[in-house]
């Protein structure tokens, strides 16, 4: 709470959690967030690898009630603006995500903007802090080095998405909602299997009406289409992202080939 700040001093905290959420109530003087996250062992680093890199991706989602506050990000000294303070805005809040390298110094700066009441005023944001996030997928529209994100996956990478991504479903493209305001797709899937899922992402009562709502970047231009898919990604913010999308038939056929050939890390049941 800013009403513990003395005006123009700078509170230092340390995020060590690999996600969370921070309430500043009556934002006053600043906030230093350092990223200390405690990552698992087994994270996987850019690249595949299974050894911690010291690569940490973070994305920031702000309240829509967000107030009273700006979030810069200050790397190696200098700031940048992630997010301003959002009084009465109608537009929805986007998340921004940026990444930490090996060596850098990076932080939240939080900087309350000066009113003369302060007063419900809470300057609310969601984040996540992860060391296995790749270049395919990225919840910040805005950033740089995007153009890698909507390209079709190759059979190394769809043998490894079905291996570690959060959920693996196998189904159909019911229809594909855009929102310009967040500059992302909603493609609605109906469910035939679900072969892993963190959270109940896919539900319905009986076996094969299972469904469920999966997200993209809006600049991916994802059209609905017949045919079976299985459907990967990740779950970032209680939502699920798309990873790698390839039709059944084509997984089917990378599968049976590199269980033959010994090259598969995990097993996916049959049909």
């Amino acid at each position: 709470s800013g009403l513990s700040q003395q005006p123009g001093s700078v509170e230092q905290i340390s995020l060590h959690c690999a996600e969370g959420a921070l309430d500043w109530l009556y934002p006053k003087g600043a906030l230093r967030l350092t990223l200390s996250p405690r990552l698992p062992s087994g994270a996987v680093g850019p690249g595949g690898s299974s050894k911690s890199s010291g690569h940490i991706t973070a994305c920031i989602k702000p309240a829509e009630s967000f107030h009273g506050a700006q979030i810069y990000l200050e790397r190696d000294g200098i700031l940048e603006l992630l997010v301003g303070d959002r009084p009465d805005s109608p537009r929805p809040p986007r998340v921004r995500c940026f990444s930490r390298l090996p060596g850098e110094r990076v932080a939240l700066f939080l900087q309350a903007t000066p009113h003369q009441d302060i007063s419900r005023r809470i300057a609310a944001f969601r984040y996540e802090l992860r060391g296995d996030w790749n270049a395919r997928l990225s919840l910040d529209a805005n950033a740089a080095g995007n153009e890698g994100a909507c390209r079709p996956c190759n059979d190394t990478e769809i043998l490894m998405a079905v291996c570690t991504s959060d959920f693996v479903v196998r189904g159909n493209i019911r229809s594909v909602e855009n929102d310009g305001d967040l500059r992302a797709s909603v493609i609605k899937v109906s469910a035939t299997r679900v072969y892993r899922q963190k959270y109940a992402l896919f539900s319905g009562a009986g076996r094969l009406a299972k469904s469920g709502e999966i997200r993209t970047l809006l600049q991916c231009g994802v059209k609905p289409g017949a045919g079976s898919f299985l459907f990967t990604g990740r779950v970032h913010f209680g939502e699920a992202w798309l990873g790698c999308a390839p039709r059944y038939k084509d997984f089917r056929r990378v599968y049976e080939e590199a269980k033959e050939a010994r090259l598969i890390s995990c097993e996916l049941a049959s049909d």
